[in-house]
């Protein structure tokens, strides 16, 4: 047998026997001791106990069998003494959370606009409770604009914020309905205006319900009418001509470069030609003289170089007025509506339905307090001495067929420079009488109508509002007057 075989061979025993003495320690050493000694003498004591009862008393044969039961369920006492797994828990799915009931209102407000040269709006204020109710009933005007007319009762204020709003105080009999109406000034061609309304509590403090409604001129198109851009002003026609431009001068350069090179072809095969006229006439041909090498013609190096730097220009004028329009075309108030966040982000004006994708959320109102205020709120606390509270008055409807949660920290308010703040949920508890609207979820097709409360710093109210559904949604964005 060669060596190295033989080395191979003693080498393979010597690994094997290594094997067998690793996995020696791993064999079960303890449960033979367990299953011999505990558990016989269990169960041998206990058959001596019942024997000597049976001679004295034959009667309580029947007794006998609870003792058997007794026997059989007291080795697994005994073997306690080994650890065992805990027993496991029940299959049954983790209580999901149920919407909370939400009492319906005893206040509904419904808004329609009127068919007139300028703006009016019909506010019915309807009492569906069996008592009366003394309610508050206020408007808000679109930005810029100011009431001509308003129904017996009516005063114009300003809110807390920029805008005008116009502020009922009434005093509702049972399954009654109230008629408001108010008259704005009027606006340009085709412009819309929303104008919500609800009513509140006697005090202001909590809305019953909310409606808006968004007037046009009568014969004016649905859709907006934009002024029509001129044709040499739009990109496809601009990029076009300034290609049209290139073919153009690069034809006219190969032109020129064409004919130069035509003539000097032309000069040099005269000049060449042009000798003594002698030997004309004769049978014999005349002897070939090698023709001098000619380098093959270019075009001249300053008309290259002039053709590259108006290409060049061309292409970094056009890349440069292009990225331009696209950098001014950026709106950097606007948040980011792809990448991680499902669906695209909508914004509007106060008043507008905005839908999300699970909810379609409608800011009715936004009143900020005095800067500075520091009154305190029930449990909510007092507003921080530099920085007050700004209360928004939000419709959230569950426009799908499930119910859906949403969060306090995903709503925003947005001040000036980009700064936010989420909502002051202690505040917001207080301002729904201790309801936490975000601890439970949403009913699937309903709609609820309440309070969330910013705590802002500063003296300039937000700009804009920042509402979601979800966490990853894309959500919508409230532009305040």
């Amino acid at each position: 047998m060669p060596a190295s075989t033989r080395h191979h061979r003693a080498l393979a025993v010597f690994v094997h026997c290594l094997g067998i003495l690793a996995a020696v320690p791993a064999l079960p050493t303890v449960a033979p001791e367990a299953a011999a000694a505990p558990r016989p003498p269990a169960v041998t004591p206990r058959p001596a106990t019942p024997t000597p009862e049976p001679t004295a008393v034959t009667a309580p044969a029947p007794v006998s069998p609870p003792p058997a039961v007794a026997v059989v369920a007291r080795p697994p006492a005994a073997a306690s003494a080994e650890p065992t797994p805990p027993s496991a828990p029940p299959a049954m799915a983790p209580p999901s959370r149920t919407p909370a009931s939400v009492p319906a209102p005893p206040v509904t407000v419904a808004v329609a606009p009127e068919s007139s040269p300028a703006p009016r709006y019909r506010i019915h204020v309807r009492n569906v409770g069996s008592s009366p109710v003394d309610t508050t009933v206020r408007q808000e005007l679109p930005s810029g604009s100011s009431p001509t007319s308003i129904s017996a009762g009516g005063r114009s204020t300003n809110s807390g914020g920029s805008a005008t709003e116009v502020t009922w105080r009434l005093r509702l009999p049972a399954h009654s309905t109230t008629t408001l109406g108010t008259a704005l000034t009027a606006t340009a061609p085709g412009q819309k205006l929303t104008a919500p309304a609800c009513a509140f509590t006697s005090d202001g403090s909590r809305p019953f319900d909310c409606a808006s409604a968004t007037w046009q001129a009568a014969g004016t198109p649905a859709e907006e009418v934009t002024a029509a851009q001129p044709v040499w002003r739009q990109t496809p026609v601009l990029l076009a001509g300034l290609a049209v431009l290139l073919v153009l001068l690069g034809a006219a350069l190969f032109w020129v470069w064409r004919r130069r090179r035509g003539r000097r072809v032309t000069a040099a095969a005269l000049s060449s030609g042009g000798g003594s006229d002698e030997g004309r006439g004769t049978i014999y041909p005349r002897p070939s003289t090698p023709s001098p090498m000619r380098r093959r013609r270019t075009p001249p190096v300053a008309l290259l170089v002039g053709a590259a730097v108006v290409v060049l220009a061309a292409v970094v004028g056009t890349a440069g007025w292009t990225a331009t329009r696209q950098v001014s075309e950026i709106d950097t108030q606007k948040q980011p509506t792809s990448g991680a966040w499902m669906g695209t982000g909508v914004s509007g004006p106060v008043g507008v339905p905005l839908r999300d994708s699970a909810f379609e959320f409608t800011v009715y109102r936004m009143s900020c307090d005095a800067h500075g205020s520091t009154g305190a709120t029930n449990e909510g606390g007092a507003a921080p001495a530099s920085g007050r509270r700004c209360q928004a008055t939000v419709g959230v409807r569950n426009v799908t067929g499930d119910q859906q949660p949403w969060h306090g920290q995903m709503q925003r308010a947005y001040l000036p420079g980009g700064r936010w703040v989420s909502t002051d949920e202690p505040a917001t508890r207080a301002a729904n009488l201790g309801r936490d609207v975000f601890a439970d979820p949403v009913a699937a097709g309903s709609r609820v109508v309440l309070p969330l409360v910013f705590t802002v710093d500063g003296r300039d109210p937000p700009r804009q509002l920042e509402l979601r559904g979800g966490v990853f949604s894309a959500g919508v964005r409230v532009q305040m007057p």
